[in-house]
């Protein structure tokens, strides 16, 4: 497996996930980029359990022919409210309901949120971060030990809505599942002029992986890819007759795709925080563009994708897979 990006300088990165069908999009796009340097995988409980996010994890690995890499599992819940879980939209198992060969590859005995702290606190140079679940490994990290952030480069996030959630009329799921984390991260990378990219619903909604594209994949003829396009096949059958789409939105794999070709997409440096009170817009990404609210947080906003670019990234990164 080569990768013609391999002759740029590789983005030391960890992943923070809870897979999760999209997730795995996700991971496997990081697996076939020479240009990122996986430095491990911390799990999070979010789409379903910590013991299957970690499951899943390994399984993936395995896939994508990565079996160096470490996974680490981390938190089991949120930090305050109650666990919910997506297991409606990615299946029972996490995975659409395949099933996948047990895995071989271990866990890491270390806790997600030990590795996250310590690689941070020892790095010699910064680390970027990718998260695309809740950020409850993130924000626990950055409570044991602020300074970290000092050593990051950069957070890539995928959550938050501008419009509507996708769990309740406000708020997307990974902001949702643990508010008061995504808040600590948000404030203490403002704290420490760390830059955060949120990737949102709103954009996410226009990555449709409509039958031409899932037939792309298939069409590369590899086991990674027939599998991607099959696990495409069943997921989020409810949001695409609710939402009128041709095919399920790819969410997370957004991080991974702006990592590698930022020019995919459009931002916009805005004031933010999240709501962690209001029971009718917990988990919402509030958001300042008039700077009327003094709000504590910064992100770079994604305001748009190139769909057809992102889908020719991925189609390719795929096709890299023997």
């Amino acid at each position: 497996m080569t990768d013609a990006s391999s002759t740029r300088q590789s983005i030391p990165l960890i992943i923070d996930c809870d897979p999760g069908i999209d997730d795995a999009v996700a991971l496997l796009l990081a697996m076939a980029s020479a240009s990122l340097e996986i430095r491990g995988i911390t799990t999070v409980a979010g789409n379903v359990s910590i013991e299957t996010t970690s499951t899943n994890a390994r399984c993936i690995c395995e896939l994508g022919q990565r079996s160096d890499l470490k996974i680490f599992p981390g938190c089991p819940r949120p930090m305050v409210r109650p666990a919910i879980v997506a297991a409606h939209v990615h299946g029972e198992n996490g995975l659409g309901g395949i099933h996948f060969p047990s895995p071989q590859l271990p866990l890491q005995q270390r806790h997600g949120v030990d590795f996250l702290r310590d690689s941070l606190l020892q790095a010699s140079s910064p680390i970027t971060l990718a998260t695309l679940g809740p950020l409850t490994n993130v924000a626990t990290a950055l409570i044991q030990a602020p300074q970290m952030a000092q050593n990051l480069d950069r957070i890539v996030m995928m959550g938050g809505a501008v419009g509507a959630g996708n769990v309740t009329a406000a708020a997307e799921f990974n902001c949702y599942a643990d508010p008061h984390a995504a808040q600590v991260v948000l404030h203490t990378a403002a704290e420490y002029d760390v830059p955060v990219v949120v990737i949102p619903l709103d954009v996410t909604h226009t990555a449709i992986a409509n039958p031409a594209r899932r037939q792309a994949l298939r069409n590369l003829h590899n086991p990674v890819a027939e599998t991607v396009a099959t696990l495409l096949d069943n997921y989020g059958l409810r949001e695409q007759r609710d939402m009128g789409f041709s095919g399920p939105p790819l969410h997370d794999p957004c991080v991974i795709a702006y990592l590698l070709q930022p020019a995919l997409f459009e931002l916009e440096s805005v004031p933010a925080t999240i709501e962690i009170t209001s029971p009718l817009t917990q988990g919402r990404l509030v958001i300042d563009r008039n700077r009327e609210l003094d709000l504590p947080g910064r992100i770079e906003l994604a305001t748009s994708i190139d769909a057809e670019g992102f889908y020719g990234l991925l189609t390719e990164a795929l096709g890299r897979f023997s």
